[in-house]
């Protein structure tokens, strides 16, 4: 379960993220309870501010995966962390100074979504160079067990921390921690990373990528659902304070609970995804059950009728979506060639998160328009489909092939795998 931290490299990166997992997810109950508070428990403006951190990954993340593969990942993430150490500072000092306004939080927001845009499609395919090819799924599965784990730490420590301190002081907390993930990255040894292939600049390498990925179906196949799920399903991690405090009626403490409650199911399915890539590369069958299971849960935890039954729907729910999402990731790191990795992690990184600034308004509207329950009832059903659909359409042709192997100047399919 826990063979990638034998790598040095990948146990100081997994250290590092251990630490600043927390303080991001802190950030995060944070930076919406501020929202919420500051324009008077509007979920509308809850959806803008999910809008705005996300709006820069629909045009930076296919030049992010680019950027990726043509420069050293490592040193790519420490210029971005120290960046969004800064803006951690910033947001903190305007709340604790008591000036912050909703429009500062909207525009750190958006400088947030530039980071991240840029950041995810590095360390995500700086992950197989920390570990190699062999053990990048375990890898996968313990970087998810990682953001899980705070999801239950962070969100616990934040609803109660809002109520003693205040949300400024938790920015501060964020800052410091992303300093662990620095100092993680600067102690790596670069000459112990398994390196891909790095490319010369040229021209129309955005459209290689984007070639490479439109001729294989099972790419095609995993982004397709990817997005929808992501776009429509997913988005119920903005649902939950409007939930908490329109339908519930509790304060920051209610939904921090609520949070925690989901990051049990995340963090346990985690756990089990690292124990099963022990035994076996990623599966599409899998990817689509876990895919229709998510959007079933979601639709059975709309209609829980008290506080407390509502809470403990999340816990499966959260297994189903930790399950999708880390197979998604796993089986297209796996699938793809190296010197291709950055591009398609970047597409990746765009239909996973590109389509947060449809789906973060769409939930408040919803929210706004059809009570709180909505968005997960709405988004659920629109999950499961999804799952029926790309079955469906992988039955009627035969399966899909997985993994490829690059030999020489060409490809070569090693295992197809009947739906």
């Amino acid at each position: 379960m826990f063979s990638s931290l034998k790598v040095r490299n990948y146990r100081l990166f997994f250290t590092g993220q251990v630490i600043s997992n927390i303080g991001t997810w802190m950030q995060r109950i944070a930076q919406d309870w501020l929202v919420f508070t500051l324009s008077g428990n509007d979920p509308i403006a809850l959806g803008i501010a999910v809008a705005l951190q996300f709006t820069p990954t629909l045009f930076l993340s296919l030049w992010a995966g680019v950027l990726a593969d043509r420069v050293d990942k490592r040193r790519l993430l420490i210029g971005i962390q120290i960046a969004v150490l800064a803006q951690a500072v910033v947001l903190g000092a305007l709340d604790l100074s008591g000036v912050a306004a909703l429009w500062h939080v909207y525009l750190l927001c958006f400088t947030l979504g530039v980071t991240a845009s840029l950041e995810v499609p590095a360390r995500q395919s700086f992950v197989a160079e920390m570990v190699g090819r062999d053990k990048v799924t375990n890898a996968v599965a313990l970087n998810s067990s990682i953001f899980n784990m705070a999801r239950i730490v962070g969100p616990a420590i934040a609803g109660f921390a809002i109520t003693w301190v205040g949300t400024g002081w938790l920015f501060m907390a964020n800052a410091v921690s992303t300093g662990a993930v620095i100092a993680a990255l600067v102690m790596m040894n670069p000459d112990k990373l398994f390196r891909g292939p790095v490319i010369p600049r040229e021209k129309g390498q955005l459209a290689e990528g984007l070639r490479y990925v439109r001729r294989r179906s099972d790419l095609m196949t995993v982004m397709v659902l990817v997005f929808f799920v992501s776009t429509f399903g997913i988005t119920y991690f903005t649902s939950l304070p409007i939930v908490a405090a329109n339908v519930f009626h509790t304060n920051a403490d209610g939904y921090g609970l609520l949070s925690t409650l989901v990051a049990v199911g995340t963090f346990t399915g985690a756990l089990m995804s690292a124990r099963r890539n022990t035994r076996g590369g990623p599966r599409v069958r899998l990817l689509l059950i876990s895919a229709f299971l998510l959007g079933a849960f979601e639709v059975v935890t709309a209609f829980m009728p008290t506080y407390l039954t509502f809470g403990f729907a999340l816990i499966p729910l959260g297994f189903a979506t930790i399950t999708f999402l880390n197979t998604a990731n796993a089986l297209v790191q796996t699938a793809v060639s190296p010197e291709m990795r950055g591009r398609v992690m970047g597409l990746y990184v765009l239909v996973l998160i590109g389509g947060n600034p449809i789906g973060g308004p769409m939930t408040g509207w919803m929210a706004h328009a059809f009570g709180g329950r909505s968005p997960f009832y709405i988004g659920g059903a629109i999950s499961a489909l999804a799952a029926v659909v790309c079955a469906v359409v992988l039955i009627r042709r035969g399966g899909v092939s997985l993994p490829v192997r690059r030999f020489g100047n060409g490809l070569r399919v090693l295992k197809r795998e009947r739906v």
